[in-house]
């Protein structure tokens, strides 16, 4: 039994900071020489030795011991060696920019070579001594590509741009990598979104979310009116296998429970769809808001006055609803210093602009004015009737007139309590704000809204708790000294301020939410 879970372990950590092509003997020795320690060494990330022993797997820190044996790396010269997988998009510009910005911060040298197509590096060293500190290994090609990399053994860090699938998470665990789905192995690492796309001069400004669905489902063939109807429609996507298209699926396909129709073209790289849409002037595309090109977006028809733009704010805010975030994942084992102190760097604020310059949605928190949002307003007012009344528009006004409305909001998995990944990252990144004394002496309120299913005053109550929730999520995640500086107070407005007005699936859940307004 114990050489079967020797065998397993090898084959668990062949990956390791320094992959060792067998497991090796050696002897750990306590510096007083009471303890010794013998074992088949699994790795060695640069300040622990992984060791396989008679007592199991044991994690042991450099500092402690004297190791002996033809195995035991030297301590001097070692260099970590990081390898990640996956996303083609977002390893293409976001992750070489953030690791330049890294390394700029860790007062480094970085130095790229591109190795083929689908393969570079990153070689980080100290530019007194040109000694190297790490190397980063990048291999872009899709989301799945990463999570079987990392399945494999391949890789440390995947980049995903859909979230884990079950499957995944289930195959992870039985291979000791723990449960990817927790705070600590998963990381927003920016939001995008999918979005449908035409030519230029197509006169079609807006779809509504059902229409979307059934036409790539091939359902309905030609384009709705106003503006095209009797014209067929041709249809272009992310490849299936690719992290947006698959994004594409879970936010337009699966809410209306359709399935994608086979009469569709293809494409595993953004640029190419864009330029495949622009050059057809009879082309729907859905691609990735951070890679459309000189494409026309099309606006969601969602049964308000105004249409859902596809915006960086509404992005941001998820009020527009296809959003799409961006992950980084990684294995229950512990990485070398140099890749804990990159994931740590990809949520700080110099991180998050590099992110935006990049093209992409970043998550620092930033405020948005009364004077922006009359759309949500005039929305509210054209969907008030009986269940909403003019006095509730009147006090809702009253209360949010004076304040501004932060980017931050909170949304929760369908029919749970449970956060979207989007939301446990717009918790982290408010957290990170208070604590650097941005909003200091700033009044918070943490407003909830309901969508227009089940009785009015249930959306009243369920929006109330759903506020008091969040804001006590928040509070306790900062130390006392931080929470005497602001102030934080609850209040909701149940199904005053829709979303979407047409019911629709998206919509619903679009409006289920909690904002963060400030004065």
């Amino acid at each position: 039994m114990r050489l079967r879970r020797a065998a397993v372990f090898a084959a668990l950590f062949i990956c390791c900071t320094l992959r060792f092509a067998v497991a090796q003997d050696v002897t750990l020795t306590s510096q007083d020489g009471d303890i010794v320690l013998s074992g088949n060494l699994l790795g060695f990330d640069g300040e622990f030795y992984r060791v396989d022993t008679i007592y199991g797997e044991l994690t042991i820190d450099s500092a402690g011991v004297t190791c002996t044996g033809n195995a035991c790396p030297d301590l001097q010269a070692y260099v970590a060696d990081i390898s990640i997988s996956g996303s083609a998009l977002m390893g293409s510009v976001m992750m070489p920019a953030l690791v330049e910005a890294y390394a700029r911060q860790s007062t480094l040298d970085a130095t790229r070579e591109i190795l083929d197509a689908s393969h570079y590096t990153y070689t980080l060293s100290d530019p007194a001594t040109g000694r190297p500190a790490g190397i980063f290994r990048f291999r872009v090609t899709t989301t799945d590509e990463g999570f079987a990399d990392l399945l494999a053994n391949e890789a440390d860090i995947v980049m995903a741009q859909r979230g884990v699938r079950p499957d995944e998470v289930a195959r992870a665990l039985e291979a000791g990598m723990g449960d990817l789905t927790s705070a600590k192995q998963s990381k927003v690492l920016a939001l995008d979104a999918v979005v449908p796309v035409v030519a230029p001069g197509n006169p079609v400004t807006a779809l509504k979310p059902g229409e979307l669905a059934q036409l790539f489902a091939g359902t309905i063939t030609q384009w709705p009116a106003p503006g095209g109807s009797g014209r067929r429609v041709v249809l272009y996507a992310a490849s299936p296998g690719s992290g947006a298209g698959q994004a594409m699926f879970d936010q337009i396909m699966d809410p209306e429970d359709l399935e994608m129709s086979n009469n569709i073209s293809t494409f595993t790289n953004t640029s190419d769809l864009a330029s495949a849409v622009t050059d057809d002037p009879e082309s729907l595309g859905v691609t990735a808001f951070s890679g459309t090109g000189d494409t026309k977006l099309l606006h969601l028809a969602a049964g308000c006055i105004r249409p859902i733009q596809a915006t960086r704010r509404g992005v941001k805010t998820g009020d527009y609803p296809y959003t799409a975030p961006m992950f980084l994942y990684q294995p229950a084992r512990r990485l070398p210093k140099l890749a804990r102190g990159f994931l740590s760097f990809v949520s700080d604020p110099a991180a998050q602009l590099v992110i935006r310059r990049s093209g992409f949605v970043d998550q620092t928190p930033e405020e948005i004015s009364p004077d922006d949002q009359g759309s949500r307003f005039a929305n509210a007012i054209a969907s008030a009737g009986e269940r909403v009344t003019l006095a509730d528009l009147q006090r809702m006004t009253q209360v949010l007139a004076p304040m501004n409305r932060l980017t931050t909001t909170f949304r929760t998995e369908p029919g749970t309590s449970d956060l979207t990944a989007q939301s446990r990252g717009a918790v982290v990144h408010l957290v990170g704000a208070l604590e650097s004394g941005r909003f200091d002496g700033r009044e918070l309120l943490f407003a909830g809204f309901s969508d227009a299913s089940g009785a009015a005053p249930a959306g009243q109550s369920v929006s109330l708790r759903a506020a008091e929730r969040l804001r006590e999520m928040v509070l306790e995640q900062l130390p006392a000294t931080v929470r005497a500086l602001f102030t934080a107070r609850v209040d909701a407005f149940g199904e005053a301020m829709p979303i979407g007005c047409d019911g629709s699936p998206a919509a619903r859940e679009a409006s289920q939410r909690v904002e963060v307004w400030i004065r």
